[in-house]
């Protein structure tokens, strides 16, 4: 029976300091964000998928060409990832994950944050993962599929009934699930985590 782990006011420690996690939720939820601490907690490697995925001018990595990146990624003892790309990173990083970390935040929350991180890529010319910028300009058709704000809102509802269904099923078993639904919960899981490293190297 998979263990499922809910973060509550005090997110559950792992009996372990984890050595493989992946942390998956929505567009602008601070997947990347959460992942960056995490691996900085734990003292391990981060992988942004984003960064494996996208080649220059925001030209898009196929699924062949993204999956012997993650399975090199995931062959490996110690990493914290971000990002979602079910299609390759279900076949590749879960079944290698020790905790699966779920970014579930409410659209309020997530959508104004999205809004804000584009802007502020656009204004400071932020360079994205070596090779790209953001551009504003992409984000003007709030109609069409590949607008980023569409794409979200979109996939909002599906991606939290797949989730739910994956954290209450019987695949990867081998991972323990915490679900993070307030930004309070995000802060207390990586407290949790680091007091857990801090044990860990006094041993």
């Amino acid at each position: 029976m998979q263990e499922t782990l809910e973060a509550g006011p005090t997110p559950p420690t792992p009996p372990t300091l984890p050595q493989r996690m992946i942390v998956v939720g929505d567009s602008g939820s601070g997947k990347s964000t959460l992942a960056a601490r995490i691996a900085r907690a734990i003292d391990a490697p981060f992988i942004e998928l984003d960064a494996l995925h996208w080649k220059p001018n925001w030209v898009e990595s196929s699924d062949d060409e993204l999956r012997p990146k993650l399975e090199a990624a995931a062959a490996t003892e110690r990493w914290v990832a971000a990002g979602n790309y079910g299609r390759v990173s279900r076949g590749t990083l879960w079944p290698r994950a020790e905790v699966i970390v779920w970014i579930d935040l409410p659209l309020t929350t997530v959508l104004p944050r999205l809004m804000r991180r584009t802007y502020l890529r656009w204004k400071t010319h932020e360079l994205l993962w070596g090779t790209n910028y953001e551009d504003w300009r992409n984000h003007v058709g709030l109609w069409e599929r590949d607008n980023l704000f569409h794409f979200m809102l979109r996939n909002h509802g599906p991606r939290r009934k797949n989730y739910a269904a994956f954290m209450a099923g019987n695949e990867f078993t081998q991972a323990r699930w915490v679900r993070l639904c307030t930004p309070r919960e995000i802060e207390a899981f990586v407290d949790t985590l680091q007091v857990e490293r801090e044990r860990t190297v006094a041993r």
